[in-house]
């Protein structure tokens, strides 16, 4: 089971902090506004109302005995860059810091934030990409240049196994599951394509594209 902080409870913080207790985590919760704390009460181990620039405070949640410590902090950069830092001084084993742009993804990752989330971002890309292309049912963006896409499968894959399709050579992607009528299987070299089914593929957007003919 893992111990997890969550400093910063608005709508972000709150998601994070109920599906983490859904997955069994240990959730601290801190936030400044009293209305908040009493809101995500009943859905973490516990919570608290602080400011998390204060070096005092800081240290009475002993920040060093958290496997994870997220900043989520959405309405006060100045705020969140401080939280960032200060975690770190004070060895945090590992520090998530919430950025709204770019800018300030630089500037947390300097001051001490192991790993930046932009759910903006994110999420605006997996919009676009999604409505973008038809074929798209879903999209997961894994780094700059690899995603998970969800995908319709052409009509000229019907009626062939994956082995024939030679997917991976001709085209540099991994099929890495086949759902067929709404079940996800491992698919192996004979699995067999038909009308309807849906793959799971992982490359960069162009070799999708030129697979797919998007």
């Amino acid at each position: 089971m893992k111990s997890v902080l969550i400093i910063g409870v608005g709508q972000y913080g709150t998601h994070i902090a109920k599906r983490m207790t859904e997955l069994k985590c240990e959730v601290m919760a801190v936030d400044t506004n009293e209305e908040r704390i009493n809101d995500i009460l009943p859905f973490v181990t516990s919570a608290q109302i602080g400011d998390s620039t204060n070096e005092d405070f800081m240290k009475s949640l002993g920040v060093r005995n958290y496997d994870v410590c997220i900043v989520s902090i959405g309405d006060n950069f100045q705020t969140s860059l401080e939280t960032t830092a200060l975690l770190k001084e004070m060895g945090a084993e590992k520090v998530i810091s919430r950025a709204t742009n770019d800018v300030q993804m630089k500037f947390l990752l300097r001051n001490g934030a192991d790993e930046v989330v932009y759910p903006e971002k994110q999420s605006a890309i997996r919009v676009a990409t999604k409505y973008a292309l038809d074929s798209v049912l879903d999209f997961i963006q894994l780094d700059s240049n690899y995603s998970i896409y969800e995908m319709k499968i052409p009509k000229e894959w019907e009626n062939k196994t994956l082995a024939q399709l030679d997917i991976r050579r001709r085209y540099n992607i991994n099929i890495i599951a086949v759902k067929i009528n709404d079940q996800v299987n491992v698919p192996m070299p004979d699995t067999y394509m038909v009308e309807g089914d849906i793959v799971f593929a992982i490359g960069d957007i162009k070799d999708i594209q030129k697979c797919f003919k998007l």
